[in-house]
C-alpha cells in the first residue's frame, strides 16, 4: 500500500465479469496513458502532489494459496466475488469427492437456503449449496486436467448430483 502524495488519479468501473487479472490489465493500460499525459505537465511544475488522507488507507495482508479455499458457509454472492477477486492468483478451489477442484468462474443464483456444500445441477451447470443461494460453477479445472466449462465437467462427473 502506498500512502504517499498523489499527483493525479483516475477511476474506472469494475464490471460484473471483471477479475483481479482483468482489472490489472485495465489499470496497467490506464496507468501508461495517465503517465504519458501527466509527466510533461508535472515536469513543467504545473502539478503539485497532494497528500492522501491516512485515515482512508486500507491495509490488507499478503494473500496465501490457502486463502483461495471456498467456504460454503458463506453466501453464494460472497463466494462468486471471491472467485473473481482471486483470479488468477491465488485462485479458488474446494475438495470435490476427495480431490481439489479449481473454480475459475462462477456466479450466484437465487437467495434461498440450501444445504451447505451440497452438489446439485442448475441449468446444466454444477452448483453448490450455500446459506443464501447456489454457487453455480461456470468454469472449473479438475486436478491434473485443463480448464473446462461447467457443463463439460458435468459430463464426466457421474457422482456430482
Amino acid at each position: 500500500l502506498d500512502t504517499g502524495p498523489m499527483i493525479v488519479s483516475r477511476a474506472i468501473p469494475i464490471l460484473p465479469e471483471d477479475t483481479a487479472g482483468s482489472l490489472f490489465e485495465k489499470l496497467a493500460a490506464l496507468g501508461g496513458e495517465l503517465l504519458a499525459e501527466t509527466l510533461p505537465v508535472y515536469l513543467r511544475g504545473e502539478l503539485v502532489p497532494q497528500p492522501q488522507d491516512d485515515n482512508l488507507a486500507t491495509y490488507a495482508p499478503m494473500l496465501q494459496k490457502t486463502d483461495g479455499e471456498l467456504d460454503f458457509n458463506q453466501p453464494a454472492e460472497q463466494l462468486a466475488r471471491q472467485v473473481r477477486a482471486f483470479n488468477p492468483w491465488p485462485g479458488t478451489y474446494f475438495q470435490s469427492l476427495g480431490t481439489p477442484l479449481k473454480v475459475l468462474a462462477a456466479h450466484p443464483q437465487g437467495k434461498g437456503l440450501h444445504k451447505i456444500g451440497e452438489h446439485s445441477i442448475h441449468e446444466n451447470l454444477p452448483a453448490l449449496g450455500t446459506p443464501i443461494g447456489l454457487l453455480v460453477l461456470d468454469e472449473v479445472q479438475p486436478a491434473g486436467k485443463k480448464p473446462m466449462p461447467g457443463e463439460v465437467f458435468l459430463r464426466g462427473a457421474k457422482d456430482w448430483a
